[in-house]
Protein backbone atom coordinates (compact mmCIF):
# COMPACT_ATOMS: atom_id res chain seq x y z
CA UNK A 1 0.00 0.00 0.00
CA UNK A 2 1.36 3.42 -0.86
CA UNK A 3 1.55 6.06 1.84
CA UNK A 4 -1.86 7.62 2.62
CA UNK A 5 -3.68 5.38 0.14
CA UNK A 6 -7.16 4.32 1.23
CA UNK A 7 -8.20 0.68 0.90
CA UNK A 8 -11.33 0.52 3.10
CA UNK A 9 -14.28 0.53 0.67
CA UNK A 10 -16.76 2.62 2.72
CA UNK A 11 -14.07 5.25 3.29
CA UNK A 12 -13.10 5.22 -0.39
CA UNK A 13 -16.68 5.77 -1.49
CA UNK A 14 -17.49 8.45 1.07
CA UNK A 15 -14.22 10.32 0.36
CA UNK A 16 -14.59 10.07 -3.41
CA UNK A 17 -15.04 13.37 -5.21
CA UNK A 18 -15.85 12.99 -8.90
CA UNK A 19 -14.29 15.81 -10.91
CA UNK A 20 -15.01 16.37 -14.60
CA UNK A 21 -11.85 17.20 -16.52
CA UNK A 22 -12.18 19.79 -19.29
CA UNK A 23 -12.42 18.64 -22.88
CA UNK A 24 -13.58 15.79 -25.06
CA UNK A 25 -11.43 12.68 -25.18
CA UNK A 26 -11.12 9.73 -27.53
CA UNK A 27 -9.96 6.14 -27.53
CA UNK A 28 -8.13 5.26 -30.74
CA UNK A 29 -6.13 2.29 -31.94
CA UNK A 30 -3.01 2.69 -34.06
CA UNK A 31 -0.61 0.14 -35.56
CA UNK A 32 2.40 -1.00 -33.53
CA UNK A 33 4.80 0.85 -35.83
CA UNK A 34 3.16 4.25 -35.11
CA UNK A 35 5.55 6.77 -33.57
CA UNK A 36 3.66 7.90 -30.47
CA UNK A 37 6.50 9.88 -28.86
CA UNK A 38 5.23 13.30 -29.95
CA UNK A 39 1.55 12.58 -29.23
CA UNK A 40 0.12 14.21 -26.08
CA UNK A 41 -1.76 11.11 -24.95
CA UNK A 42 -3.19 10.47 -21.48
CA UNK A 43 -2.83 6.74 -21.70
CA UNK A 44 -1.20 4.13 -23.89
CA UNK A 45 -1.67 0.38 -23.81
CA UNK A 46 -0.03 -2.13 -26.14
CA UNK A 47 -2.29 -4.98 -27.23
CA UNK A 48 -1.67 -7.74 -29.77
CA UNK A 49 -3.86 -5.94 -32.30
CA UNK A 50 -2.28 -2.51 -31.94
CA UNK A 51 -1.67 0.39 -29.57
CA UNK A 52 -4.67 1.87 -27.78
CA UNK A 53 -4.31 5.57 -27.01
CA UNK A 54 -6.48 7.85 -24.90
CA UNK A 55 -6.06 11.44 -26.03
CA UNK A 56 -8.01 14.58 -26.73
CA UNK A 57 -10.54 14.24 -29.50
CA UNK A 58 -9.00 17.27 -31.24
CA UNK A 59 -5.59 15.57 -31.41
CA UNK A 60 -7.17 12.34 -32.65
CA UNK A 61 -8.96 14.19 -35.45
CA UNK A 62 -5.88 16.29 -36.28
CA UNK A 63 -3.89 13.08 -36.82
CA UNK A 64 -6.65 11.36 -38.78
CA UNK A 65 -7.20 8.64 -36.19
CA UNK A 66 -10.52 6.82 -36.15
CA UNK A 67 -12.30 7.63 -32.88
CA UNK A 68 -13.47 4.36 -31.33
CA UNK A 69 -14.99 5.93 -28.22
CA UNK A 70 -15.82 9.62 -27.73
CA UNK A 71 -15.79 10.31 -24.03
CA UNK A 72 -15.60 12.58 -21.03
CA UNK A 73 -12.90 12.12 -18.41
CA UNK A 74 -13.94 12.01 -14.76
CA UNK A 75 -11.22 11.82 -12.09
CA UNK A 76 -12.07 10.33 -8.72
CA UNK A 77 -10.09 12.50 -6.35
CA UNK A 78 -9.51 10.03 -3.55
CA UNK A 79 -6.10 8.42 -3.11
CA UNK A 80 -7.17 4.84 -3.73
CA UNK A 81 -4.93 1.94 -2.91
CA UNK A 82 -4.17 -0.08 -6.04
CA UNK A 83 -4.99 -3.21 -3.99
CA UNK A 84 -8.33 -1.93 -2.69
CA UNK A 85 -11.09 -4.48 -3.17
CA UNK A 86 -14.50 -3.54 -4.55
CA UNK A 87 -13.97 0.13 -5.41
CA UNK A 88 -14.10 -0.23 -9.19
CA UNK A 89 -16.99 -2.68 -8.89
CA UNK A 90 -18.97 -0.26 -6.71
CA UNK A 91 -18.78 2.78 -8.96
CA UNK A 92 -18.98 0.85 -12.24
CA UNK A 93 -22.08 -0.99 -10.95
CA UNK A 94 -23.70 2.31 -9.97
CA UNK A 95 -23.00 3.71 -13.44
CA UNK A 96 -24.16 0.49 -15.09
CA UNK A 97 -27.45 0.65 -13.19
CA UNK A 98 -27.99 4.04 -14.88
CA UNK A 99 -27.15 2.58 -18.32
CA UNK A 100 -23.77 4.34 -18.45
CA UNK A 101 -20.77 2.44 -19.71
CA UNK A 102 -17.39 3.27 -18.27
CA UNK A 103 -13.78 2.55 -19.02
CA UNK A 104 -11.54 2.80 -15.98
CA UNK A 105 -7.86 3.60 -15.71
CA UNK A 106 -6.38 3.03 -12.27
CA UNK A 107 -3.31 5.21 -11.85
CA UNK A 108 -0.92 5.42 -8.88
CA UNK A 109 -3.01 7.95 -6.94
CA UNK A 110 -6.49 8.11 -8.46
CA UNK A 111 -8.96 6.25 -10.62
CA UNK A 112 -10.04 7.86 -13.88
CA UNK A 113 -13.37 7.03 -15.50
CA UNK A 114 -14.09 7.58 -19.17
CA UNK A 115 -17.81 7.69 -19.96
CA UNK A 116 -19.75 8.43 -23.16
CA UNK A 117 -19.51 12.19 -23.63
CA UNK A 118 -23.26 12.65 -24.00
CA UNK A 119 -23.82 10.95 -20.61
CA UNK A 120 -21.10 12.83 -18.71
CA UNK A 121 -23.37 14.97 -16.54
CA UNK A 122 -25.56 11.98 -15.69
CA UNK A 123 -22.43 9.99 -14.75
CA UNK A 124 -21.13 12.82 -12.58
CA UNK A 125 -24.46 13.06 -10.75
CA UNK A 126 -24.49 9.28 -10.25
CA UNK A 127 -20.97 9.28 -8.77
CA UNK A 128 -21.80 12.22 -6.48
CA UNK A 129 -24.92 10.38 -5.27
CA UNK A 130 -22.90 7.20 -4.61
CA UNK A 131 -20.41 9.15 -2.49
CA UNK A 132 -23.17 10.96 -0.59
CA UNK A 133 -24.96 7.67 0.08
CA UNK A 134 -21.75 6.10 1.40
CA UNK A 135 -21.25 9.09 3.71
CA UNK A 136 -24.52 8.35 5.48
CA UNK A 137 -23.61 4.73 6.29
Amino acid sequence: MSKNAISHLPQLLSSMKAVMEDGVYAYVSVPHNTDTRALPYLGLFREHEGITLILSEAVAIEHGFEVLFRCAWISLSVHSDLEAVGFTAAFSSALGAQGISCNVVAAAYHDHVFVPYEKAQQALACLHALSAQASTL
